[in-house]
């Protein structure tokens, strides 16, 4: 996994107009939080954070941020990102502290690998869960979780305590859990269906005979 080193610096002023300002010369506002320790403001650079974000390991990423001019380092995580409902520009980030020796919980996306049997012969995949939550060293995150659907058959599904993982990764949820499944092509359009058609109004009471 790469660790990208960030430097950044300590926030002074806090508020809208402050962020604004911010954002104006180049910069966000950001907040360090986590390991019992009192959160910390700082800025930081957009274009570092949408690069890290656009990465293969994405908001997993294990970074390294300096505080500028000094020698003090911490590993951090993204946990959190604010973007502008227009412009969809980041707007502020929320970076978690990790040790790196101590285990975190992270959600890791799942994907799909392969083209099922049962979907060449006319199936629908049922994609479930397209992401997983995992408990492992930072050093472990992984960037994704490549599940292989190729000889799956119309009817046949795959389980969270079915996949084949590393073992520095502890699975978290129930391990009966569906990741994906492939349904034959009537049954999902009768779904479809039913989720679509409206309730039945309740019939009126009849009315009492004089």
């Amino acid at each position: 996994m790469s660790q990208e080193i960030i430097t950044v610096a300590l926030r002074q002023d806090t508020g809208k107009s402050a962020s604004r300002k911010l954002r104006k010369e180049g910069m966000i506002p950001a907040v360090i939080y986590g390991l019992n320790e009192a959160p910390v403001a700082i800025t930081i650079s957009p274009k570092v954070i949408a690069r890290v974000i656009a990465s293969e390991s994405g908001m997993n990423s294990l970074l390294h941020l300096q505080r500028e001019g000094t020698e003090i380092k911490r590993h951090v995580i993204i946990k959190d990102v604010q973007r502008d409902p227009v412009t969809r520009r980041l707007t502020h980030v929320d970076l978690m502290r990790v040790d790196p020796d101590h285990k975190v919980r992270v959600k890791v996306p799942v994907v799909l690998k392969g083209l099922a049997i049962g979907v060449k012969e006319g199936g629908i995949m049922d994609f479930t869960h397209r992401e997983i939550e995992v408990e492992c060293l930072p050093s472990f995150i992984p960037a994704h979780i490549d599940v292989n659907v190729e000889k799956m058959k119309v009817g046949d599904a795959i389980r969270l305590d079915q996949l084949n993982l590393d073992s520095h990764l502890t699975v978290l949820g129930d391990a009966h859990n569906v990741i994906c499944s492939v349904v034959g092509k009537q049954a999902e359009e009768e779904a479809a269906a039913a989720e679509a058609a409206p309730a039945e109004a309740p019939a009126a009471p009849a009315k009492a005979k004089k």
